[in-house]
């Protein structure tokens, strides 16, 4: 049972691998999104080879909980993945996870799993910790 959880962003969007039976998730990669919209092509692929049961986006929030400009953005992409893919789809509440997500980049650099060159990667490893912070709550 896998689900792809989705970092959003207006430039960048990162993607991860969920598999709800052992409560784990890997980063995929990243896609571009600009103003012609996300890479559909590259998303579309992950969702037929990996044919999640469900689909999260993370939902930008303030340290208070408040909703701010990009969560307009991540809701919007929330709706256009449900509409092209059909999947049920969750929110995840994504405070604190670039900070979580830089520190994991820092830690897999510092054990050369991973290369300054790869930084875009950091918004891979930010849908890793919304994709895991669901798993273990997925209510």
């Amino acid at each position: 049972m896998n689900v792809l959880g989705f970092d959003y962003g207006s430039r960048l969007i990162g993607v991860a691998l969920g598999n709800r039976l052992t409560g784990t998730a890997r980063p995929l990669g990243v896609v571009t999104n600009g103003g012609n919209g996300p890479d559909w092509e590259r998303i579309d692929r992950w969702v037929r080879e990996w044919q999640p049961d469900a689909l999260l986006v993370g939902l930008p929030l303030t340290l208070d909980g408040a909703e701010q400009p990009a969560s307009r953005g991540a809701r919007a992409f929330a709706a256009a993945l449900v509409k092209r893919c059909g999947l049920p789809l969750h929110l995840v509440d994504e405070r604190r996870s670039s900070i979580e997500a830089a520190r994991r980049f820092a830690q897999r650099r510092a054990a050369g799993l991973a290369k300054r060159k790869q930084v875009a990667d950091i918004d891979a490893v930010a849908a890793e910790v919304i994709t895991e912070t669901w798993l273990a709550d997925p209510s």
